[in-house]
């Protein structure tokens, strides 16, 4: 019959601490024969991000459970040196779980523990409490999908085997990695499992190069879709707020008739992103995409902007010059600020698009042209129609399909995919490398009111990344300039949680020292004119003779401090 031990417990650990040696001076830790290392958690989830990332996360799994493998079986010679010729065999098993906690990698908590050498027969569960590799994942990826404890249960699979001399598989049927209340496994012989053989692949080493082979094939059709979608990822709509994914949308629904599109917003919402986002979506994707800011052009050169212009149309017109119309022939026109186009602009405009016909400036033919309009304001159409300021039967042409863009303080949870969005971009133009954001950093953007929208946040981040530098973390103060510290709470002498009062008003704390300062003064019957004396005198010495420093502490200019520094009797 095998041995039962349903609440399996511990041996005393100080057999395996006594192998435990630290050599600093030599800079080597050793546990028994096995050198050993002491490596920060947040090291290995870097390492653990770079392996999913470059492997994919199958692959990943696979590898970290093989190096868990080679571990165990080295742990299992280990504790067969140690223990296993003074204990039972199930004590001397316990060994691979105490050196995974002596090694801080995760607490063991032994549920149910039976061996039977004769037999052959094993079974056993256990609680893995604290798991670094669930801590390191979820760090890195949040919660997956399946267990996320590859490295211990490769371990736990071969020093079991290597223990035992026969192969024994485990199942990790709980992971907190993926959501679940504990991390449990389940360790039976392999042939218990119905899976066996396709879990024992996983331990099977599956190099690359075969796969490098094949898709190095694939390289030139990539580059070339590469440079057929240069510029797609500078206009990617970046967010998963609802009132962004509604407005996202309505663009996608509209995308593929030919209506056009009146985009409405804040200024500095994205509403050029939201235009790009139609045309790539439009049978008309292949065509061209112009952009043009009517606000940015002289009234007097906006039809000509629009239209183009023929040689000799006014003076300065040395040759005939297409518009931004028949530039756009075949794909899209985007009319940003479009409440600013001229009273004759409009006119022009409606004509376009009721005739599908444009005349150049100073021009007698006529040409055809194929294009879709999306428009764009941050004012009131309607509001300019009724003051007559806009042609109502242009705006009811264009109004056909109005979208709304939100502004960015209705969609605070994208303000950190946006901030990454922008970093890695100018991280990458001005050929940076920063430690990202701070966590202050961060909470002051979710707390800041974007008045300029996500254009204010680009320019903000754009600064933040020029004032960092290389290698070091991006603080509020590089994106918003000096601002107070926030209040909150310090820890006492009393070990307890109490009121910051320090930094509550700097102006108040100013005023209180002041008020001490010239009660000490004046009761110690200190003249002003010795007073000034010794704080002119003061300043000097701590500058050592530096007249501009000094002056720059007393808040004086240097010609102020030098005239008062050379009256008889100063320095």
């Amino acid at each position: 019959m095998p041995a039962l031990l349903t609440t399996p417990h511990y041996p005393d650990s100080q057999d395996i601490l006594d192998k435990l040696r630290f050599l600093p001076d030599e800079g080597q830790i050793w546990l028994g024969e096995q050198r050993m290392l002491l490596l920060q958690v947040q090291t290995m989830a870097t390492f653990r991000k770079e392996i999913v990332n470059t492997m994919g996360l199958q692959r990943a799994r696979s590898f970290f459970m093989r190096l868990g493998y080679h571990a165990g079986i080295q742990d299992a010679e280990l504790a067969r040196a140690v223990r296993g010729q003074d204990m039972s065999v199930e004590d001397g098993f316990l060994t691979g779980p105490q050196l995974h906690a002596l090694r801080g990698l995760v607490k063991v908590a032994p549920i149910a523990l039976e061996i039977d050498t004769q037999s052959g027969h094993f079974y056993s569960e256990f609680e893995w409490q604290d798991s670094y590799e669930v801590a390191i994942s979820q760090s890195a990826f949040g919660l997956l999908k399946e267990p996320v404890c590859w490295l211990q249960l490769g371990y736990a699979c071969a020093y079991s085997s290597q223990f035992l001399g026969h192969e024994i598989q485990y199942r990790e049927v709980e992971c907190r990695g993926r959501g679940d209340e504990r991390c449990h496994i389940v360790g039976k012989p392999a042939h218990e499992w119905e899976d066996h053989e396709a879990f024992a692949e996983l331990f099977r080493e599956d190099p690359l190069i075969d796969e490098l082979y094949e898709l190095q094939s694939r390289i030139a059709y990539l580059e070339d879709d590469i440079v057929r979608h240069q510029g797609e990822e500078r206009h990617r709509p970046i967010g998963q707020a609802p009132a962004f994914l509604g407005a996202l949308d309505l663009i996608d629904r509209a995308a593929r008739s030919e209506v056009s599109i009146l985009l409405l917003g804040e200024t500095g919402t994205g509403k050029e992103i939201f235009a790009h986002r139609a045309h790539q979506q439009s049978e008309r994707s292949t065509g061209p995409f112009v952009a043009v800011n009517c606000a940015a052009i002289p009234p007097e050169l906006i039809e000509s902007e629009l239209f183009g212009v023929e040689k000799g149309a006014y003076t300065g017109a040395v040759q005939s010059r297409a518009g931004r119309f028949e530039r756009a022939h075949g794909g899209t026109l985007f009319l940003d600020e479009l409440a600013e186009l001229s009273p004759r602009a409009q006119a022009a405009l409606l004509r376009v698009l009721q005739e599908k016909q444009i005349e150049r400036v100073g021009g007698q033919a006529s040409y055809h042209v194929d294009v879709r309009i999306i428009a764009a304001t941050h004012g009131d159409l309607t509001e300019r129609v009724q003051d007559g300021r806009f042609r109502a039967d242009l705006f009811y042409r264009l109004n056909a399909y109005p979208v709304m863009i939100p502004p960015l303080r209705e969609r605070r949870d994208d303000i950190p995919p946006l901030a990454e969005h922008f970093l890695a971009r100018f991280e990458q133009h001005y050929r940076i490398k920063t430690l990202g954001f701070t966590d202050q950093a961060l909470a002051a953007m979710h707390r800041h009111a974007w008045p300029g929208n996500i254009r204010e946040m680009q320019n903000t981040i754009e600064r933040g990344v020029i004032l960092t530098g290389d290698r070091q973390s991006i603080s509020e103060q590089a994106l918003f300039g000096q601002r107070p510290d926030p209040v909150g709470q310090v820890l006492g002498d009393s070990g307890h949680l109490t009121s910051d009062t320090s930094d509550t008003s700097a102006t108040s704390d100013t005023g209180d020292a002041l008020e001490t300062l010239c009660t000490s003064i004046l009761e110690g019957g200190i003249a002003l004119e010795t007073l000034e004396e010794a704080l002119l005198e003061q300043a000097y010495r701590e500058a050592k003779g530096n007249i501009s420093a000094a002056a720059r502490r007393l808040g004086l200019s240097r010609a102020a401090l030098d005239y008062r520094l050379k009256k008889p009797g100063k320095v």
